[in-house]
């Protein structure tokens, strides 16, 4: 029974502050509204903060690459260029160099016609163009180079 008392008085406090609030129009929006801008402002200067550290040390490797536009970082990274990207797929840092030994064939082929279920699904459903191949491999070269 009390307890049914304290649910029902909270119920009715809860209910009554926010029809009050609502019809006296005064919501206390405009703090919010203001810590709102203010995180905001904040997430900006630090999302333009870490684009300039990406820059920089990523000057050899633009952030228009090949990986980026076809959306491998969307699972892979390559962790020797710095670019940051998805966890579910292994880091290509070293890629170039041991795709043969772990696929059973060298890098162009597997690019063409991968042996992975995954990534037959991926590329087999949107397959490289030659140049889009190209560029991959000289970017896993220079991964593979700079580790």
């Amino acid at each position: 029974m009390i307890i049914s008392f304290v649910i029902s008085a909270l119920l009715g406090f809860g209910i009554g502050y926010l029809v009050f609030d609502v019809m006296t129009g005064d919501s206390g929006k405009e703090p919010q509204v203001a810590q709102t801008k203010t995180k905001d402002s904040d997430q900006a200067t630090d999302e333009k903060k870490d684009s300039k550290e990406a820059a920089a040390t990523t000057s050899s490797v633009s952030e228009d690459n090949i990986l980026n536009k076809r959306g491998c970082l969307g699972c892979h990274s390559v962790e020797a260029l710095n670019l940051k990207g998805g966890v579910t797929g292994p880091d290509l840092s070293k890629a170039f160099e041991n795709v043969e030994g772990k696929h059973g064939k060298p890098i162009e082929e597997f690019l063409k016609e991968p042996t992975s279920a995954v990534m037959s699904g991926v590329i087999g459903g949107n397959p490289l163009t030659d140049d889009e191949r190209q560029q991959v491999l000289d970017l896993l070269k220079q991964a593979s180079e700079a580790k």
